[in-house]
């Protein structure tokens, strides 16, 4: 009913003001040699309008020169940066795309390089000034209002900020809510022309970039709200989310993956502190289904970028997490999102802005996601230093965690030797050894570290669960990382004399790193296991029992040990752990299983009958030593 209503509308002016309607040949004669020409973003990119001004152009090629066009990124047509038209037009982008990257590289075009939401205040205080804009509106409503639709981003601050602005009405533009109108009365010319909007299509998730997203579903807690990009981890994550309730969005893009989120009712804005019930956007690159279901939808707001975008409006979002990816991350937490050394790919963006906004924000999270390598296999994305020439996107202190199909690291707190090595151990493991080199050449990491290599020493995920314990307390199972040296160096002198007398059967005084590393961190995951018994919340994970077993040589019989926290003793947890401990040996081949105790520590005696040990029971240098044949049970 309401484009009915806009075409009447739309109408109206055109027998008001046909001095606003005149035909493209005309409104184009508007443009002057040296003029600086905006064009609306992504797929609310106004093709006609771009097609027409390069039409006019070929009939004209002496019309205008040295132009220079703006935009933030180009998903559709940009004949401008051709080289027939190099005289004409030179292109300058905010965010670098695939159809100018080698423009720009090959020094055809300019990329500015700055953060999104700085961008509006660049056109208001004309830093860089604007003399005409292109960009693409729904139909006025009856009070002469045009929707921007689907690109708010910039576009709102160059067409108030535009000498000339030209406007293609288009009625497949949906009518979005929020600050996305403008009026008919500020625009200079009017073109209306009904096509359908660029498209972008979401990529098929592979197994990898599942991987991924389940990785980063983790750190996504109930009533959060989300920021994601596009792409196919974004798309991977968005995925992973549907066992998810409550969440929020305040984003820059809006993509098909949130819409979906959206429909099921997963995503319904309930505990956001910002716009409480609205989807929160500047821009949307999607699907036609995507568009109309974003037309006319209340729930739905687009925002200029300089409020999505702005680090103090994103911190006043509590449980703001935002998920972003990078070219490469070094060992030390600097990431490029930007250039791979000194070619640039795409642009500094609003990765840093969410980024910085979230960890702002009360129980806020930043989480950096990227698959480990790149070129199928040929190149790590963790490397010991960033390439020369590349921009440092996000800083060491912008990211709280880093995900790769192997893995989270965490990083925020964290030292730089604790860094490097909780990197390590999420890159890929044909380049761990090379990483560990690098990582003691530039000494980041102890000397003398250890990191074992090949298919053993990778690290099994199929083995973390949860358990819940007969006194009803949840804990985390999972073989230990490479990097736990820390936790269970805490672990360890959190214990009491007495439990660690009867962990080690001696006194034990100091756990080195030499001693965590030969004993516990250093595993082949094949022949000894060592499972952490920890709980878990998002940012933190407290190990409250730690188990092993290791098998002798050319045997398939263990011996196996644990230890409990004393204030998390008689809660379960051992019971859980020892289990557990049985349960991974069967699965590895081991036969039997034996754990020595000492005559008084009754508690670890009635643990180990009450699993079933007491098959066999003997005594020996003043410890009772059980065994139980794991094939039987």
């Amino acid at each position: 009913m309401y484009k009915e209503e806009g075409y009447y509308t739309l109408n109206l002016y055109q027998q008001n003001s046909p001095h606003k309607f005149l035909p493209l040949e005309k409104i184009f004669s508007h443009v002057r040699a040296g003029d600086r020409i905006f064009i609306g973003t992504g797929c609310g990119e106004p093709q006609y309008l771009v097609e027409g001004l390069v039409n006019y152009l070929e009939k004209h090629p002496k019309a205008f020169f040295d132009t220079e066009v703006v935009h933030v990124w180009t998903l559709g047509v940009a004949p401008y940066t051709q080289e027939k038209f190099k005289r004409n037009f030179r292109h300058n982008s905010f965010f670098i795309g695939n159809n100018t990257r080698e423009a720009v590289n090959r020094g055809m075009a300019d990329y500015t390089p700055v953060f999104l939401s700085a961008v509006p205040d660049l056109f208001r205080r004309r830093i860089i000034p604007l003399d005409v804009a292109l960009v693409q509106t729904s139909l006025p409503d009856a009070h002469g209002y045009l929707s921007l639709g689907i690109s708010v981003d910039i576009v709102k601050d160059a067409v108030e900020h535009a000498r000339t602005v030209i406007v293609q009405v288009n009625a497949q533009m949906p009518r979005i809510y929020g600050d996305t109108f403008i009026h008919v009365d500020d625009v200079d010319f009017l073109i209306a022309h009904d096509e359908p909007l660029l498209e972008y299509k979401d990529r098929a998730c592979g197994e990898v970039t599942r991987l991924i997203g389940g990785y980063v579903s983790q750190l996504i807690e109930d009533g959060d709200t989300i920021q994601v990009g596009y792409g196919s981890i974004p798309d991977a994550v968005l995925e992973s989310l549907h066992g998810k309730k409550q969440l929020g969005i305040h984003t820059e893009l809006l993509s098909d993956g949130a819409v979906n989120l959206l429909k099921e009712g997963i995503i319904d804005n309930s505990c956001k502190t910002l716009l409480k019930g609205k989807t929160v956007a500047s821009f949307c690159m999607g699907s036609r289904e995507t568009y109309e279901y974003l037309d006319n939808n209340p729930a739905v707001e687009f925002h200029p970028i300089d409020f999505t975008n702005n680090p103090l409006q994103i911190a006043r979002v509590n449980n703001m997490v935002a998920i972003n990816s990078a070219l490469e991350i070094d060992l030390t937490g600097q990431a490029t999102a930007e250039s791979l050394g000194h070619l640039f790919y795409s642009g500094i963006g609003g990765q840093a802005d969410f980024m910085r906004g979230a960890v702002l924000a009360h129980g806020g999270k930043s989480i950096l996601s990227l698959q480990s390598t790149s070129g199928e296999g040929k190149r790590s994305r963790i490397v010991p230093e960033l390439q020369q020439g590349a921009g440092v996107t996000l800083t060491r202190g912008d990211i709280h965690y880093v995900v790769t199909e192997y893995g989270i690291a965490y990083l925020h707190g964290k030292n730089v030797r604790e860094r490097a090595m909780s990197l390590i151990a999420i890159a890929h493991p044909d380049y761990r050894p090379w990483l560990i080199a690098a990582a003691k050449q530039r000494f980041l990491i102890y000397q003398d570290q250890v990191f074992p290599s090949g298919k053993e020493a990778h690290y099994p995920l199929e083995l973390e669960t949860w358990r819940t314990t007969h006194s009803g307390l949840s804990i985390f199972l999972r073989p230990v990382k490479l990097d736990d040296e820390p936790l269970l160096k805490e672990f360890f002198y959190s214990l009491s004399d007495q439990s660690m007398y009867q962990r080690f059967l001696t006194k034990r005084e100091d756990f080195p790193h030499e001693v965590l590393q030969e004993y516990f961190v250093t595993t082949d995951y094949t022949r000894k296991m060592v499972v952490l018994a920890g709980i878990k919340d998002a940012e933190r994970e407290l190990v409250i029992g730690v188990g092993q077993y290791g098998m002798g040589e050319n045997t398939l019989t263990a011996e196996a040990a644990l230890v409990v926290r004393d204030d998390f003793q008689n809660a379960g947890v051992g019971s859980e752990l020892l289990a557990y401990l049985m349960h991974i040996a069967v699965k590895r081949g081991v036969t039997s299983f034996s754990v020595a105790v000492l005559p008084q520590n009754k508690h670890a005696i009635r643990l180990i009958e009450k699993m079933g040990f007491a098959a066999e029971k003997r005594f020996d240098s003043g410890v009772y030593v059980y065994k139980v044949d794991l094939k039987e049970k």
